[in-house]
């Protein structure tokens, strides 16, 4: 886990001093990511002085200099000249980096350390992109081909590392954070159609565009793609390697079904134990941050496992029980935080710098509090449950979506029995006479809601009509609603274009904020592969969301951590904090940014703080105040 930083000119710049001053804006980069990799910093520029790569350095795997980036190796070829044909400068761990090496070794290949970044090396120069779809890991990495100066650059399949870049007639410059680009100079311009998206409707992504950001001119690599930079024409092209089959159903038993979800599971979670520093985890009082306690300890003899949790003592979803049942029943060590609208205050500056994108509530607070409590304890990888709700239908609000499939497949009677439990158990979850006209026209229906995200922005009270007009023939950009037939139309849309990939940005952003490099066992591709090939009522079942995971879990968790019917997930006291004073008047200032930048109506100012808790919908001052920090 790592920064990395890049820069291509077309023009070498003039005079004597010319790689010099590449060095200097290439150093800038990686200062600026020095929180992503505080064990170390290095820099690589070609001959001609126009290309630099740049990286930052947080040693996971092979702690020795051996592991040092950029890299150049003798690489694997016989060819004269040709021994730094390629240098890398990555971030992220490739889990499967061992299987591949042994490989890799059988096709001649030999090694010079035991970093998976080498690996990466010798996998692109046998089998080029396509080496990408043998990959289990989460990365951004770029590979510089002197002999074809050609540039490679690829992000894993979920979206866990980041890759942003800017691109013009004579410069491309890419880092893993925007505060790299904007350190050599490049604009930092909010882009107002993504700003008024996010204040209207609080989108922080645009699902029909993911390499847009809040930022003009500056880009994301989507994830699953891979770009490559051709020198000689100066211009970049950009591919799709790897898309999830939502279509597929497999035929398979309950039974059938749990045992291969239990061994593709154990193996993920054994493959992101790899680590030559001591490894943590998460523990949230959730089924799923819980089962990868399981997993460590019914496969793997680690003596001691460090667990980090937030808590907030007397708030009503505060999940210190189920905390202390995981601890009781694994005898791990468990520490706590609990954060408060005081330590909200004080660290929300250095929060949305980190971030550097809108969020929409404070439960990314609580995060970043557990990876610095983690950090503070000397931890450096941290395993998290990130991925299992989007995949295993862990929220409450696909259960509508899994009435209706039914309902369209005629199974009336089982759709009732559904509703019915989910209502005797008082789940929370969305219903009416609309929903049975959803299940006739899902066209129709997806056309409605876009429709009434459309007419939310244009009746919002209090953005300023002159910026929403400003914006003329950009009215419908950002706005997309599927075509949802099945549950996994849902699942797939929230897992690919809006939904994980930014909790994945959150949870990059917070752990690498204190040097912790964070590993998600749930996003293994060939487990989501498996999950998302499952029949529905798998994955929701006799009134329990994420039945498969609770069913698989049953006999290695406490009965009531598996069959808990509240769903949590770090979610504090947001809506008492914004009733604090000082919190307020927080607020009422960022509020006045916001009129003074005319996109907010002057009476604004009068209305009082409407606090609201972290997934409520409507949280305008919440994104008034991060809106304010980070965009103005």
């Amino acid at each position: 886990m790592c920064g990395i930083a890049g820069i291509i000119n077309k023009q070498p710049q003039t005079g004597i001093n010319s790689k010099g001053f590449l060095l200097q804006n290439i150093k800038k980069m990686t200062d600026a990511l020095a929180h992503r990799g505080p064990d170390g910093e290095g820099h690589w520029i070609n001959e001609l002085g126009t290309i630099a790569l740049g990286h930052r350095r947080l040693s996971i795997i092979d702690l020795s200099n051996a592991g040092a980036q950029p890299m150049q190796r003798l690489l694997f070829s016989s060819v004269e000249g040709e021994e730094k044909r390629y240098t890398i400068t990555y971030n992220g761990e490739i889990y499967n980096y061992i299987e591949l090496r042994d490989e890799l070794y059988s096709h001649g290949y030999r090694f010079h350390s035991k970093t998976d970044t080498e690996v990466i090396l010798a996998a692109y120069d046998f089998w080029k992109e396509d080496c990408l779809e043998k990959m289990d890991g989460m990365f951004a990495f770029a590979i510089w081909d002197a002999k074809k100066k050609k540039l490679f650059a690829a992000r894993d399949r979920f979206g866990e590392k980041p890759f942003y870049f800017y691109f013009d007639n004579n410069h491309f410059v890419f880092a893993s954070e925007m505060k790299a680009l904007w350190a050599v100079g490049i604009d930092k311009t909010a882009d107002k159609k993504m700003l008024l998206n996010y204040l209207a409707l609080g989108y922080v992504q645009n699902a029909n565009d993911k390499e847009q950001t809040f930022f003009e001119d500056i880009f994301s690599l989507p994830a699953a793609h891979y770009l490559e930079f051709d020198y000689l024409k100066f211009d970049y092209e950009v591919h799709t390697y790897w898309k999830l089959n939502k279509d597929l159903t497999a035929d398979i038993t309950a039974d059938q079904a749990i045992e291969k979800f239990n061994k593709l599971f154990s193996t993920s979670v054994s493959r992101r134990l790899r680590s030559d520093v001591e490894t943590g985890s998460s523990l949230s009082g959730g089924i799923d941050s819980s089962s990868i306690i399981a997993g460590i300890f019914q496969n793997h003899s680690i003596e001691k496992q460090q667990t980090f949790s937030a808590v907030f003592p007397g708030f009503v979803k505060d999940e210190s029980k189920y905390i202390d049942a995981a601890v009781q029943q694994f005898h791990v060590s468990n520490y706590q935080v609990s954060p408060d609208a005081a330590g909200l205050i004080n660290d929300f500056e250095t929060l949305c710098r980190h971030q550097e994108e809108p969020f929409q509530s404070s439960s990314i607070y609580a995060q970043y509090k557990v990876f610095q409590l983690a950090r503070q304890h000397n931890i450096k990888v941290m395993l998290d449950g990130q991925g299992a709700d989007e995949t295993l239908a862990g929220y409450n609000k696909y259960i509508h979506w899994y009435i209706q499939q039914l309902l369209s497949r005629k199974k009336y009677k089982e759709a009732m029995e559904e509703k019915n439990i989910f209502l005797k158990n008082k789940t929370p979850f969305r219903w009416g006479p609309g929903n049975y006209l959803a299940t006739l026209l899902p066209a129709h229906a997806a056309i409605h809601l876009e429709s009434q995200e459309y007419n939310k922005i244009l009746k919002h009270p209090d953005i300023n009509k002159d910026f929403i007009n400003s914006l003329h023939g950009r009215e419908w950009e950002g706005i997309h609603k599927p075509i949802i037939t099945k549950l996994n139309d849902i699942l797939f849309f929230n897992t690919t274009s809006l939904g994980l990939e930014e909790l994945l940005r959150f949870a990059d952003r917070n752990s690498m904020a204190h040097g912790v490099e964070v590993r998600l066992p749930f996003l293994n591709h060939q487990l989501v592969e498996f999950i998302f090939s499952l029949p529905a009522n798998f994955k929701i079942h006799k009134g329990w969301t994420k039945w498969l995971l609770r069913k698989a879990m049953v006999k290695k968790l406490p009965s009531e951590i598996v069959w808990r019917k509240d769903k949590v997930a770090y979610e504090p006291p947001q809506k008492l904090w914004m009733e604090n004073a000082a919190m307020k008047d927080y607020i009422h200032e960022g509020k006045k940014k916001l009129v003074n930048a005319n996109i907010l109506n002057a009476p604004v100012l009068n209305k009082p703080v409407a606090a609201a808790g972290t997934h409520e919908a409507d949280n305008y001052d919440w994104r008034y105040l991060c809106a304010a920090q980070i965009l103005c």
